[in-house]
């Protein structure tokens, strides 16, 4: 027979609470800081209504980090929290131990040590995140911040009815609540709630937003390539520019190889659309990572884009794409590349192009390239042998990826010889002997 550990005297006082309604309400002034957490957990999980409500009028801390208790969103509980904040809303003067000052609905790791007490990677940005101090957005001062993460492509009805249910709650109450999203990821550019969605929440606070336009499909067995998903990204340009904030863009395309084309783009179009976030880019003076995953689009347009990234980038990412050498010779000596921590080719061809440029890039960034993933990229032992010399001299290259690549076992050899000292990870391609 297993003995439990005995319970602490705080859970038991809060469970002995939360058998009583009529008891606990007019006791949480007198309850001990530490005793809310578990108090509250203890009565969202089993849903006293009239408990939670009164606990956000008396909550002593600046952040309730709600999110990760939303795992599977119920709007009922919901309700008795928003109906506690719309209380503390209605007061002109706060009760004295009320110390909230922001929602935080995002479904975040990060947020359970504030709850556990564990100890936290970034104290200083723990602190930043419950007081809102993050938040780059606006210089307003509002009553309350209520913080969420947009995803368009959450299957559970469920979760899209809390999203809609937090969004009208707030915007009721725009001039007294600050809706701050930092994250947005959408499926597809032209689902009418998304432009809701974009037209309800302050723009400048976005600093991670993630694009992907999918291809078409009529049926299971065709799949159809229709472009005007990327004359869509067109339309969508007015609302990145309004970024200001935005650190991390993901632009992916996604379709199968056995798809139909049932509209081909029109090069003028296509450039028009690009020049387009071209311009964006020079407004977007935080970007500090940007990944393009199979924008097929982009051929013969990437130096276009490359060009107007006004700083320098600390992650480039772009897999699964064809470019001219030319492009490709731009791209290597663009400034805002010179700067990198990690790099990722994945699938992009190399074997015809002159790495030379690259050899300079890996020169260039050689004080502070961290990962380098150049996995499926049909590299030569010509092509490695000359970017050897530059890529023994990245002293702070922690990560090397090179799976997929024709590379014989002399080559290979010459390589380990070079960079095997700091490297933590490292993929190295079966050679060609084997």
């Amino acid at each position: 027979m297993s003995l439990q550990a005995p319970s602490k005297l705080l859970e038991l006082a809060g469970q002995s609470l939360l058998r009583d309604e009529a008891m606990a309400i007019p006791a949480l002034g007198e309850l001990p800081t530490e005793l809310f957490p578990p108090l509250f957990m203890e009565a969202f999980t089993k849903r006293r209504s009239k408990t939670l409500t009164a606990m956000v009028q008396a909550w002593p801390f600046p952040c309730l980090p709600l999110g990760f208790l939303m795992l599977t969103p119920d709007r009922k509980t919901l309700r008795a929290v928003l109906e506690g904040l719309d209380v503390l809303l209605a007061q002109k003067v706060r009760p004295s131990g009320c110390k909230l000052q922001v929602l935080d609905l995002r479904k975040d790791e990060i947020f359970r040590s504030m709850w556990s007490g564990a100890p936290v990677r970034s104290p200083q940005a723990m602190s930043q995140r419950q007081t809102g101090d993050d938040c780059p957005g606006t210089q307003r001062q509002w009553p309350l911040k209520v913080v969420i993460d947009f995803l368009s492509t959450c299957d559970s009805k469920q979760e899209k009815k809390f999203l809609k249910y937090v969004f009208e709650w707030a915007q009721q109450r725009e001039d007294l609540v600050h809706l701050c999203c930092k994250q947005v990821m959408i499926l597809g550019l032209q689902t009418p709630s998304v432009k809701k969605f974009l037209d309800m929440v302050e723009l400048k606070c976005v600093q991670k937003l993630y694009l992907d336009m999918v291809e078409l499909e009529c049926d299971q067995d065709v799949k159809m390539c229709n472009f005007s998903e990327v004359y869509e990204l067109g339309r969508f340009v007015p609302y990145l520019a309004q970024m200001k904030s935005l650190q991390k863009l993901h632009i992916s395309y996604t379709f199968e190889d056995n798809y139909t084309w049932i509209e081909k783009p029109e090069p003028e179009k296509v450039g028009q659309v690009v020049a387009r976030v071209a311009s964006t880019f020079l407004k977007l003076d935080k970007l500090q990572e940007l990944s393009l995953f199979s924008v097929c689009f982009l051929q013969d347009h990437l130096d276009q884009l490359v060009r107007c990234l006004k700083t320098p980038l600390e992650t480039f990412q772009m897999t699964e794409c064809r470019f001219s050498e030319s492009e490709m010779k731009h791209l290597f000596l663009c400034p805002s590349m010179h700067q990198l921590k990690e790099l990722n080719l994945s699938g992009i061809i190399l074997s015809d192009v002159n790495l030379e440029p690259f050899q300079t890039l890996l020169e260039n960034a050689a004080a502070t390239l961290q990962v380098l993933i150049l996995k499926d990229c049909c590299i030569t032992d010509a092509q490695l042998s000359v970017i050897l010399p530059a890529l023994s001299s990245c002293h702070q290259l922690i990560t090397l990826n090179l799976r997929g690549n024709r590379i014989s076992k002399a080559v290979l050899e010459n390589l380990l010889r070079h960079t095997v000292s700091g490297l933590r990870l490292v993929g190295y391609p079966v050679p060609e002997e084997c």
